[in-house]
């Protein structure tokens, strides 16, 4: 297979996989981008390599830095702007978990905190706390993993997936 289309292949890929993170498909191939590049790329390279508006890479690069999967970069000489992306795919994994716990489990967690405390005793009440405390026990026991992995040394993962083989 050339180079051009392992890319190709390569970057749709990754796009498809972003979704399942909570990112959307153009971002994930910017990104998928910015990490086989050997340079910094600008938002025009961006736009022409993936044929893409002005307002989408911009949009999807500022997103990218949201979510501190790139970084903007100053090349000696350019006014533009340029953009990389780390390239440790465990600290790219690290850095997914934080944003989506986040955006996703600190919300709920909030949110079942505040209503772990609701008052009846009529058999829906009994039911909706019944639900809840499972759900609030479930979602703790998710943020104690997901604390410890973002915490925790890097090779730690990659030792235990080494034993299961």
């Amino acid at each position: 297979m050339k180079y051009s289309e392992a890319k190709e292949k390569y970057i749709q890929a990754w796009g498809t996989l972003g979704s399942s993170w909570g990112v959307n498909r153009t971002m994930a191939q910017i990104h998928a981008l910015l990490m086989v590049s050997t340079v910094p790329l600008s938002a025009e390279e961006v736009m022409e390599e993936l044929k893409i508006s002005r307002g989408n890479a911009n949009m999807n690069l500022r997103a990218l830095m949201d979510w501190g999967l790139a970084e903007k970069v100053l090349v000696s000489g350019e006014r533009k702007e340029f953009f990389k992306a780390d390239k440790d795919i465990m600290k790219i994994s690290v850095q997914v978990a934080k944003e989506r716990k986040r955006r996703e489990l600190d919300p709920i967690l909030k949110l079942l905190n505040e209503i772990s405390d609701v008052e009846g005793e009529t058999n829906d009440a009994k039911e909706f706390k019944k639900v809840t405390k499972e759900l609030l026990k479930f979602a703790n026991q998710t943020n104690s993993v997901l604390e410890l992995y973002i915490k925790s040394n890097q090779n730690w993962f990659l030792k235990i997936l080494g034993k299961l083989r």
